[in-house]
Parts: structure tokens; sequence; C-alpha cells
């Protein structure tokens, strides 16, 4: 099929040529008489101007003017110098750059149809030639989909150490921030940096613990554990919220169909709670509650207490509850993210070189452990070196766990406070032949003097019967509130033992100098035993500040001046990070969807139509060509066909005015107080 030669526009810019730019002559428009549509154009709108003169002006400032005469001609004169310059000018221009356009993207269509192809459209006309069970590209496009999102993982991993290096550069050292980039920041619950016990100068000792919340899982997590009817519950309450963000598209639509303002953020939750009544109820009882409309009260009553094995004794396979539960399996609902999150982290360690040789996969108890190398004794590790301890939590697990933090906290206080007592009463027995030892001694000695001389004047009691809130340890706690009875973080406590720790060997070193008799020994070990063991309960997760999710523990151990772990670990945090948690969500961008009036029913555009289409469009064309051509007023279609009644001359908008309709779509009259002439 060959291309037709159309006449295209001349690129030049001319008042009187064809389709020149800034032309008053245009080829779209063929055998039209210019001027005539002008001068008819230019008469209306000067009768509308006089008309309105008229009828706004009083009478007497009417006679005198020469309405007929001068008034007319200027404005005449006026609408034909400048309407027909700007304004007709401009359409011409605008019709003829469309012309210009809508011909050769017609030519660019038709010979790319012919004479090249892209991959869209080898599928269309595959699709068009055998249909979609014999020619499906659908395999070849997930391999290219494969082939890409591998190639871009390459690429990311490599960006990510880029980028790792250059911020270490940057900052001369290494910190939080070389682990966790800005969009997954927020799930670090602790991160901690200090120097290793044995090699303090040149190894570095660092914890990171990510908690990933339930909600922000892209697979969710169950217990092993867990039952078949919570696995049945919690399928049918995400069924219930995908059914009424349904209900909530639908109104938006609704609503914008209606020329509504659109609903924001507290009204559209107000509305999802409304709709929740709808699929739910708390009558547990009623078979016919709304509870058990997606699933029925008997079949729930079967499957109460069914966890995840079966005793072999009572499995029967042609039971309901059996059948039921093994649907629930073969989807494999119960373990499914589980396996995903392993899968996620050992692949991401395997392809990022960083490999391990020890792995304990508790998948009863949904536990990870990775070491990179078996042995657990650090007299026995390189410097270089990892351990990872990935775990599910449920709320359960997290209360049991505070219950144990709040003994082992209360355990620390009672030995750290029985050394003290010890300490001091050996400090104590140190002064029996000394009269002045400390501040203590010197107090006691002056304080009768004091009594007399000072206070019996001022009338203040003495210092010993005044009530002392301070104990020179660490500043006075503050009332708790239900904030943090329900959140211990129990900082003062800790400081409060740390503070304890650190004067007490201060005062060995005050009382013995040089000296190390055998209680200098004894009281020494047990110090550096109880600092050692509150360092790590110090280094360890409050379980307070973890909610119920995936928690990752990452202890890495690194050389300063070569980071080679830290900077491979940081890379594996944040890609599985990225393959497992959704991250944070604001609800008013999780809320957004595009409106109607931006989605497009025609973005695919075609050069067809059926026959009806184009009779509609020739008899639509023909029309408007004689309500062009003609100078009365279109009638509607009905009256066009039936109607030949005389032809009235076409009147202006001043002597037509719109017509105003009443409450109940009724034309109401108004009566003008000026004029006196009766509006329609």
């Amino acid at each position: 099929m060959g291309s037709i030669d159309l006449p295209k526009s001349p690129m030049v810019f001319h008042p009187e040529k064809r389709s020149a730019v800034g032309s008053r002559n245009s080829l779209a428009q063929e055998s039209r008489d210019q001027q005539a549509e002008v001068d008819r154009l230019l008469e209306e709108e000067v009768d509308k101007v006089v008309n309105h003169v008229n009828s706004k002006l009083p009478k007497e400032v009417l006679e005198r003017l020469d309405v007929m005469g001068g008034l007319k001609e200027k404005v005449y004169n006026y609408f034909n110098q400048n309407y027909q310059n700007m304004f007709n000018r401009y359409i011409v221009t605008t019709e003829d750059e469309m012309v210009k356009k809508v011909r050769n993207f017609i030519d660019r269509e038709e010979m790319k149809v012919l004479t090249r192809y892209t991959p869209k459209e080898i599928a269309a006309l595959l699709d068009e030639v055998g249909g979609t069970d014999r020619f499906n590209t659908g395999e070849i496009e997930k391999s290219i989909v494969n082939m890409y999102g591998h190639l871009q993982g390459h690429i990311q991993r490599g960006v990510n150490d880029l980028e790792n290096l250059t911020n270490s550069l940057l900052r001369q050292k290494t910190d939080v921030g070389a682990f966790i980039r800005g969009e997954n920041a927020y799930s670090v619950v602790k991160c901690a940096f200090k120097d290793n016990i044995y090699k303090p100068k040149a190894v570095a000792d660092v914890k990171l613990s990510v908690n990933i919340l339930d909600s922000e899982l892209i697979s969710p997590i169950f217990h092993y554990q867990v039952t078949v009817e919570y696995l049945i519950k919690d399928l049918i309450s995400k069924h219930i919220m995908d059914n009424i963000d349904k209900e909530i598209e639908q109104l938006k639509d609704q609503r914008i169909d209606e020329g509504l303002d659109e609903l924001n953020d507290s009204e559209i939750i107000f509305e999802k709670m409304k709709r929740v009544e709808n699929h739910t109820s708390d009558d547990k009882e009623n078979p016919k509650s709304n509870r058990y409309r997606y699933f029925a009260k008997t079949l729930m009553e079967r499957i109460e207490g069914l966890r995840a094995e079966i005793d072999p004794e009572a499995f029967d396979q042609l039971n309901i509850r059996e059948n039921l539960k093994e649907i629930i399996d073969i989807e494999n609902i119960r373990n499914r993210g589980y396996n995903t999150a392993i899968n996620s982290i050992t692949s991401i360690l395997d392809t990022s070189k960083m490999g391990y040789q020890y792995i304990e996969n508790l998948k009863n108890t949904r536990e990870l452990i990775i070491r990179e190398y078996e042995d657990t004794d650090s007299n026995n590790l390189p410097d270089e070196r990892y351990q990872i301890r990935m775990k599910y939590y449920d709320n359960a697990q997290l209360i049991e766990e505070r219950k144990a933090y709040d003994v082992m906290i209360k355990s620390l206080e009672i030995e750290v406070q029985h050394i003290w007592d010890v300490l001091d009463m050996v400090y104590e027995d140190t002064k029996f032949w000394k009269r002045i030892s400390d501040f203590n001694d010197l107090a006691a000695i002056y304080k009768n003097k004091i009594r007399k001389k000072i206070k019996t004047k001022t009338g203040d009691p003495v210092y010993e019967d005044i009530e002392k809130s301070w104990d020179e340890i660490s500043f006075v706690q503050p009332a708790e509130t239900q904030v943090e009875k329900m959140n211990r973080t129990y900082i003062f406590e800790k400081d409060k033992i740390k503070n304890r720790l650190i004067r007490m060997k201060q005062k060995l070193q005050d009382m013995y100098g040089f000296r190390y008799p055998v209680q200098r020994r004894v009281m020494e070990d047990r110090l550096q035993f109880l600092e050692r063991e509150f360092n790590k309960f110090d280094y360890m997760i409050n379980p307070y500040h973890i909610q119920p999710g995936l928690l990752l523990d990452v202890d890495i151990t690194s050389i300063k001046r070569k980071k080679a772990t830290l900077d491979g670990m940081a890379n594996v945090l944040n890609e599985f990070l990225h393959g497992v948690s959704k991250g944070f969500q604001d609800a008013a961008f999780a809320a957004f969807s595009r409106r109607r009036s931006t989605v497009r029913e025609d973005i695919d555009m075609h050069f067809s139509s059926t026959a009806e289409e184009e009779a509609a469009k020739e008899a639509g064309g023909m029309a408007y060509l004689d309500m062009l051509n003609t100078d009365t007023e279109p009638a509607s279609a009905p009256e066009a066909s039936t109607s030949k009644k005389p032809k009235a001359k076409s009147k202006g908008v001043v002597d037509a005015p719109t017509k105003k309709k009443g409450k109940r779509g009724r034309p109401r009259k108004s009566k003008s107080k000026d004029s006196g002439l009766t509006t329609i």
C-alpha cells in the first residue's frame, strides 16, 4: 500500500497565502466564503452591542445619540480591525497546524505498521491471528521481567557498595547511617558501636537490631502452632477489608460523578468503620449472623482447637476438619511468610559473598541462627565475623520476655547493692584507727557545734533530721505514669547500676592504693564479673521496645581500618528489608487513588469505526454545515425532521436572554423595574 502525497502547508509566514503561518486563508476551509462569514459575525456582534446600549441607556439619552449612524459605524470598524485581525488569524493558524499534525501522524502510523514492528505490535499481531491460547507471550514476558530484575539487583548491589564506601570516606568513621538508609531507618530498635574487649584499639563490635512489624511484612508470618481456626479467621478478615475498600472506591467514583467534593482521610476512615457491621458481627451464637457469612458456623465449630498436627489415632481422611486443614496446608499459609524470609536472607548472603559455616533453622519456634563460623569462643575466632539471629515474636512471647527482663534487672540491682554494702562495711573497718577519713567523719565531729551556734539561732532543723531524697548516685526519678508502666525503659535503673560500679572501683583504689590484700582481690573479681554481665545485659534488646513481628538481631566484629564485614552486611540488610518489608506507609498516600477525570477510556486510539458511527458522524456534519450556511437558529432534532415553518431572523444574546428556572425546573417570570420589559 503506497502513501498518497497530500499537499502540505508551506513553511512560510504570509497574511494571504493559503495555509501560511499567520495567513487569513486556509486549505482546510476549501470552498468556504471567508469574507461573508466574517461580515455575518461582525454584524451579529455589532447588533448585540447596539441592542445592549438601547436596553441600558435612558430614553432621553438615546434620543440625543446618533445610534443609527456614527455609533454603529464606529463599533463595526472596531470589531472589523481587531476581532478579524487577531482572532480569525489565530483560528486559521490553529487549523493549519492541526491539519499538518494529523496528516503526518496518519502517514507515520501507516508506514510504521507496514514496514516496522515493535514487540508490542508482534504480540498484538499474534493475538489477532491465533488467539491467546495458541500464541501466548506470557511466559516470554515473565522471563524478560526476571532477567531485568536480576540485572537490576546486580546493579543495585554495585551502587550500594559505592554509596557505602563514599559515605565512609566522607564521614571518616563508621556510624549507624552506614547500615540502614533513610527509607528503613524507622525499623532500627538498637544499634551500638563499642570497642572489642580483647583488642579495643583495632577491632570494633557492632550490635544492630531491626524490628519489622506484622503490618509491614509483605508475606505475613504465623507461628507453627497457630490453629486452623485462627488462619481461616485471618483470611476472612482480609477478605472483608478488601470488600470494604472496593465499596469505598465505588463511593469515591459516585461522588465524583455527582460533582461532589472528594472524601478526606478522616471521612474515609469513618466510612470504613460504618461498613464493618455490614460484613461481620459479635453475635457468635446465631448461625445467620454476618460473622458466618463467608464461613458457616458448623464448619467453624468443627475446626475449633485444630492445630498444625493431629493425633494419628484420631486422624481420618474423610472427616470434614481434616479436609479443611488439608486446604489450608496446600495453600501453605502457615509457613509461607517465614520460609520467604529464610530464603531471602540466605540468598542475599550467598550473592553478596557473605558466606556462613553454621546455620540452625528452628522451624517450629520460627527462629533462625546464622554464624559465619561454627565456633563461639571469641579467642579462637578471627577479627572479621558476624552472627545473625532472626526470630518471629507474637504478643504472648513478648509478654513473657518482658517478665524475664524485669526479673533480670531486679537481680542485677540486688547483686550490685550487696557488694556495695560489703564494700561499705570494709571501708568502715579501715577507719578504725583514724579520726578523720572522709567528709562524714568531719561532719560528725562538728555536728553539735553546728546545732548550738547556727541552727538554734536560725531555727532551722539539723542536717541529720532532714529527709533526704537524693542518694548521691543518680538524680531523683520522676513519678511513673501509665506510659512508663506499660513501656519500661529501665534507663534510670541502668544508669544507677553503672554509676555504682564506677564509684566502687574508685573507692577500692582510694582505700588500698598500690596494696593488694585478699579483701581487695576478692571484691575486684566480683566487680569485674558483675560489670561484664551488666554490659552483656545492657547490650541486649529491651523487649518493651519490640512490637509483634520479625526481629533481626545482628552481631558484627570488624577491624576498624578494614571494615569488610561492616560494608558487606550493610548491603545485605538493606536488600533484605527491601524484599521482606513493605516499609512505612502514610495513610494519606496509601489511600490515594487516581481520579476518574484523569482515567481515559480512549487512551488506545483507533482509525476504524462502525457503520452506525460513520452514519451518525455524516448526519451530524451535514446538520452542522446547514446551520453555518443559513441565517437561522438550529432547530432540535425532532423539529428539524417534521417542522416546515418559516425560519425567523436570528437574534443576539441581548435580544434573547437566558431563561431562569425556578426550584422545580419551570421558567420563572420577572419584570424589570427600569425598562418595564417582561423577561422569560
